[in-house]
């Protein structure tokens, strides 16, 4: 992996280390914490490319952590604290602004994807099929509609290789009725007051994913919440339905990719210096809309 920024972090390298996920080092702490480590390894289609973003990782995870913080009355979540803001763990500053302590939990293993705009994998399963995971959509959608409402489209999360895209039908004989139904609800909670904050700050946040687990027995929002990484974000100011639209997340990456006749599979092709610089400069400027606060 190679980049010519020195503020990169490709592993963590810290002690205790329980799981590396595409882009997470997850550490444990003591039996029911951890120390979860945002890198700045990035992925496309659940491949990661062999080149990082440089300062990536910090603004994953302070996004998340500002997420988390303005959200948790509505759902509580795994989070607690940024790693900056304890002096309890004695590790390196470029570890630390991209780390935080959360609680352990028990994992539901489904993506619980909120859409407010047609865009995606959304958009080709209806343009092929004219549904959107197995639920008919109105005729004549194009690329970048707002939906008249926002919809929930789950996904299984793989370990490794492509999550998939299921319905909600299987995801009632999955994890049960009741919890799928709960599940939903809070996801378009979460993401419609989302949805609000982003445009006073004049971005659309067009889709999100969020990840739950119990935690003490208690449903939470787990692992890492509306970052660019995990949804699209747009240029409210430049939105214009009919195509695809100027944006501050990941997107840029996947249409260089798709440029390249790479075939989602492993291995990747090396991201151009250019676009390694134009996606960093992006992430910044999606906290900096967002969270009106200071990266540290």
């Amino acid at each position: 992996m190679t980049t010519d920024n020195s503020d990169i972090l490709l592993e963590s390298n810290l002690a205790n280390l329980v799981h590396r996920g595409k882009v997470r080092d997850t550490h444990t702490i003591d039996e029911k914490t951890l120390l979860m480590v945002s890198t700045d390894r990035i992925s496309a289609y659940d491949v990661v490319m062999p080149n990082a973003i440089p300062g990536k990782g910090s603004i994953l995870n302070q996004m998340s952590v500002f997420w988390f913080s303005l959200t948790s009355n509505i759902i509580p979540n795994h989070l607690i604290s940024f790693a900056m803001d304890t002096d309890t763990l004695d590790i390196p500053d470029n570890v630390r602004r991209r780390s935080m302590i959360v609680r352990k939990a028990d994992r539901i293993d489904i993506e619980c994807v909120a859409r407010g705009y047609i865009t995606g994998s959304a958009l080709q399963e209806y343009k092929d099929t004219g549904k959107i995971a197995e639920v008919n959509m109105p005729q004549g959608l194009q690329e970048g509609d707002r939906f008249e409402k926002p919809i929930f489209t789950p996904a299984t999360k793989a370990e490794t290789g492509h999550d998939e895209n299921i319905s909600i039908d299987a995801m009632k004989d999955m994890i049960g009725e009741e919890l799928t139904t709960t599940l939903e609800r809070i996801t378009l909670e979460v993401y419609d007051f989302a949805h609000q904050h982003a445009l006073k700050n004049n971005i659309i946040i067009a889709d999100t994913k969020m990840e739950f687990g119990f935690i003490d027995g208690k449903l939470s929002l787990i692992d890492e919440l509306l970052t660019p990484d995990s949804s699209r974000f747009w240029d409210k100011n430049l939105y214009s339905p009919g195509k695809s639209q100027p944006n501050y997340d990941k997107q840029f990456v996947r249409d260089w990719l798709g440029s390249q006749g790479w075939d989602r599979e492993p291995p990747a092709p090396e991201l151009p210096r250019e676009i390694v610089s134009k996606t960093s400069i992006r992430y910044r400027e999606a906290f900096d809309k967002l969270t009106g606060t200071k990266l540290r």
